[in-house]
């Protein structure tokens, strides 16, 4: 399984800092809780944790992972790679994931998370959470996605949507 997370909702609180130095709101800081309750429901545990080195992607990190199994062998690899890429530089990212690996979560940012998970979806997707996938990624969203090929061969309508989830609709 792929697990695609927009980072939860950042702060502009300070005028002086960098896009990357950003940290989560308050309002970021209950999505993520949601997320984080909605992931230990839903028995979301992924093998790898790939996660964009901006502070409010980490912050997110940090929350959420209050929901992963805490007997699981997780991995989270923090990169510096995974900011300000194109959908095709996350979609390159996660191709060079070793097909042994079961389940991976990217924490990234839009527009290009969003973009990556439009152009994963397959024909077998669910298309009512393909269409409000389509519509909007909002902060703190989770898309999941079932692939049965290997990560090297993750490409364009390869995987199967099957789940779209806003910390709002869970609240």
């Amino acid at each position: 399984m792929l697990h695609l997370l927009r980072h939860a909702k950042s702060s502009w609180d300070d005028p002086g800092a960098t896009d990357h130095e950003r940290p989560l709101a308050p309002r970021g800081r209950r999505a993520s809780a949601t997320i984080a309750e909605h992931l230990r429901e839903e028995r979301i545990s992924p093998a790898l944790v790939l996660c964009s080195s901006a502070v409010r992607t980490r912050q997110t990190l940090a929350r959420v992972a209050a929901g992963f199994d805490p007997g699981s062998d997780l991995r989270i690899e923090i990169e510096g790679g995974l900011y300000d890429v194109s959908a095709a530089e996350l979609l390159a990212r996660i191709r060079g994931v070793a097909d042994g690996v079961g389940s991976v979560m990217l924490i990234g940012h839009e527009p290009a998370i969003g973009e990556l998970a439009v152009d994963l979806a397959g024909p077998e997707s669910d298309e009512a959470q393909l269409a409000r996938l389509r519509d909007k990624f909002p902060t703190a969203a989770l898309a999941t996605f079932d692939c049965p090929r290997g990560w090297s061969e993750l490409g364009p309508e390869a995987a199967r949507l099957v789940a779209f989830v806003k910390p709002r609709e869970l609240a």
